[in-house]
């Protein structure tokens, strides 16, 4: 027994155990199940019939003794023959339901509700917000604030005199969403929100749909494919279909998923050898933007080395490309899976992206408290080197101006470098003044801007305001116009419900102006 004791697990030891002792004094057991089940065990006087029938009645019934000890620890308690370190699994009864965490399960035919009585608790604190902040655009109202262009709702209000300015508190029954103080400036204004109330019950089902409850296979990305496998990027469609993305049959499925894509893709299209940019007539790329352009597709698409994995393919490699998010918002907090979808345009290079901007760790609760400025670390930079082996994110919680006075970065390479400005608000009034230091530096490297607008108005503000910011300075590497890789989804602006707009709607680019040197023959 002892030596097949040290190849048997202590709960079946126990069980053997139990089983030789009851063997031996069966009737000491009996009378313990007996016991168990609240039965005396006594003999009444009479003849032995009487006692023989008590003990084969016990004997019958003790399996069910058994069977009541054993549901016993099915709820929690240990069985009596089982050693106390051991618990008996509570199977699939014993499992909980999984819960949505709150969000109900809305199905495709009940994705629009008012925002005030939304079932989603975030939807309803949006719509309290919009009612403390937006105020209402009938034009019997005076003027809250500056008109931005001729098409602003506030162009329309008298600038002093008329009604005093309420807050939005009606609800349009169309789409959901507060955009009158009264039901009598919404019947009145009515024709003027009909330009905007379908995109407006669009918007309000595209954020229902995100809380829905629902799976959304729109939000896996695919991995990297053969290199002879070409990338087709005429529009949103093409490149999809080439990149071997999960078909998206659905509208709504689509402005999903290029709500995030178009950050990635943006870059890609413009600095890929197959841009749809290009210099001829109506490509909007100029010839200073095809000679920044050529230097750094020359490093994003390298022959082929003959590298393998062996000690005969090693092959120096060169740095990776560093691409500079300047005013980084949104744009860093996307998941990491998106940001990967860029370097498989680019298989055989290695891309670091940089985060820079006071509120880069935007929507990053769960990465704070930020890493102590060290000499190591001197701005406490957040730095993600083991994503994949082809990209490295860092992230700096700083202006970057600051970072370019103490020469951080330098030095920059025209082949290497660029910078990328997500919606950067460059000739906004509320944000100008952060970029009057920092465009004269961008300016001053060379190296490629690349900057998305909201709107055709958005971007031409900012142009105009560089120009009058640096001057004569700056060299045009791409014409303001659409973006073919913008959001398909719009977005609503919760200070101004009238004010509609697409993420990326619309791209350009600059760069500090090059003086070459040119030699004059000798008389």
């Amino acid at each position: 027994m002892h030596n097949s004791a040290s190849y048997t697990c202590r709960r079946c030891l126990t069980a053997i155990r139990a089983v030789s002792r009851t063997r031996q004094h069966p009737s000491q057991s009996i009378r313990l199940q007996l016991s168990s089940r609240g039965i005396s065990t006594a003999q009444k006087p009479g003849t032995k019939l009487d006692g023989s029938l008590q003990t084969r009645q016990a004997t019958s019934q003790s399996p069910l003794g058994t069977r009541g000890v054993s549901s016993v620890g099915q709820r929690g308690q240990t069985v009596k023959n089982e050693p106390p370190e051991y618990r008996s699994p509570g199977g699939l009864e014993s499992t909980p339901v999984p819960e949505t965490e709150g969000r109900p399960l809305l199905m495709p035919n009940n994705l629009f509700h008012p925002f005030s009585t939304s079932p989603s608790p975030d939807i309803r604190k949006r719509a309290t917000f919009i009612k403390q902040n937006a105020y209402c655009p009938h034009p019997d109202h005076h003027q809250t604030r500056l008109p931005m262009n001729p098409d602003d709702p506030e162009a329309r209000k008298p600038a002093t005199g008329g009604m005093p300015a309420k807050h939005v508190s009606f609800e349009c029954p169309d789409c959901g969403i507060p955009v009158a103080c009264c039901e009598e400036h919404w019947v009145d204004d009515y024709e003027a929100h009909l330009e905007i109330c379908d995109t407006l019950r669009e918007i309000n089902e595209d954020d229902h749909d995100l809380r829905s409850g629902r799976f959304f296979p729109e939000f896996e990305y695919p991995g990297d494919q053969i290199e002879e496998a070409m990338v087709n990027m005429t529009n949103w469609d093409t490149f999809l279909f080439s990149r071997e993305f999960r078909a998206i049959n659905d509208e709504r499925s689509l402005r999903q998923a290029t709500r995030l894509l178009t950050y990635p893709i943006t870059i890609g299209s413009v600095l890929h050898e197959l841009s749809p940019y290009d210099i001829k007539k109506g490509g909007r790329l100029t010839v200073e933007g095809l000679k920044s352009l050529s230097a750094l597709r020359y490093t994003l698409h390298p022959p082929r080395s003959g590298g393998g994995a062996d000690i005969k393919g090693l092959r120096p490699t060169p740095p990776p490309v560093r691409i500079f998010i300047l005013g980084a918002r949104a744009e860093s907090s996307l998941p990491r899976e998106v940001w990967v979808q860029l370097t498989h345009l680019f298989p055989r290079v290695a891309f670091h992206l940089i985060f820079i901007g006071p509120e880069s760790m935007a929507n990053r609760d769960s990465e704070f408290p930020l890493p102590e400025r060290t000499p190591e670390n001197p701005y406490g930079s957040i730095v993600e080197d083991r994503l994949t082996n082809s990209l490295k994110i860092s992230t700096f919680v700083e202006y970057y101006h600051t970072l370019h006075k103490a020469g951080h970065f330098y030095p920059y390479d025209p082949y290497f470098d660029c910078f990328m400005l997500f919606h950067p608000g460059l000739g906004h009034p509320a944000s100008s003044h952060e970029w009057e230091e920092t465009i004269p530096q961008l300016l001053e490297t060379k190296v490629p801007i690349l900057v998305t607008g909201y709107t055709q108005y958005d971007m031409e503000r900012d142009i105009d305001w560089v120009k009058k910011t640096v001057g004569g300075e700056m060299d045009m590497l791409m014409e303001p116009g659409e973006n073919r890789f913008r959001s398909l989804r719009w977005d609503l602006n919760d200070l101004d419900p009238q004010d509609i707009s697409c993420g990326n709607w619309g791209v350009w680019a600059f760069r500090g102006k090059r003086y070459e040197t040119t030699r004059k023959d000798a008389e």
